[in-house]
């Protein structure tokens, strides 16, 4: 009788949770699916919608008024650092977890900059993200030990002046810098990012003097 009433108990307790509400910003249908389901099982979570780009996801957190977001940095039109800044801008303190293929020490303490308060690799193990969110939802910054670990000694240290090229970069010149990396031309970076041309241009000859770049 006693353990019956303990799981009795358990299960009207799981049932009173008030789950926290999760949007999902990713570009990837597939990727979107799988991480809603993974997160579903969890007894305090639930996805309340999803989106695909900047445009989907402001109207998302709007309309459901999620807990958390789940972010992607490559998105169609303005990618996931700009989109922080308007998370920010409009809703404040909501939490956002950037979920990235994109390497955490190009990205990590640029997000955070902007207002994130985490960043997990795609390749992580998948309850990362939950441990992630969890953290988050508390109010405090999840990044992996090995980016903690930078980011506090280059405060403890200062920043060298032998500081990474790339890191000196700002969040559209890396960004160009990636697709140009991906064989893009200035015209298809132009219609990816929303620019124009001219201004695509200006970021490649910034790009070409800050990296010491002979040809770009």
């Amino acid at each position: 009788m006693g353990k019956k009433s303990e799981k009795k108990n358990s299960r009207e307790n799981s049932l009173t949770i008030q789950k926290k509400q999760i949007l999902i910003v990713d570009d990837h249908p597939l990727y979107r699916k799988g991480l809603t389901e993974y997160i579903n099982e969890e007894h305090d979570f639930n996805v309340c919608g999803e989106a695909s780009d900047s445009t989907e996801a402001m109207e998302a957190i709007k309309n459901l008024k999620p807990d958390a977001v789940t972010l992607d940095i490559s998105l169609q039109g303005p990618n996931g650092v700009d989109v922080v800044k308007s998370i920010k801008a409009r809703y404040g303190e909501l939490p956002v977890l950037i979920v990235s293929m994109h390497d955490e020490s190009l990205y990590a303490e640029r997000v955070l900059r902007a207002g994130a308060k985490g960043y997990v690799m795609k390749s992580e193990a998948a309850d990362k993200i939950l441990t992630a969110l969890r953290r988050i939802l508390k109010g405090q910054i999840y990044l992996s030990e090995s980016m903690t670990d930078k980011m506090l000694e280059k405060q403890v240290r200062g920043i060298p002046k032998d500081v990474s090229s790339v890191e000196s970069l700002s969040d559209r010149e890396l960004e160009v810098f990636q697709l140009i990396g991906q064989g893009e031309t200035t015209n298809n970076i132009a219609k990816k990012l929303h620019l124009s041309v001219k201004t695509v241009e200006t970021y490649r000859a910034n790009i070409k003097n800050k990296l010491n770049l002979s040809n770009s």
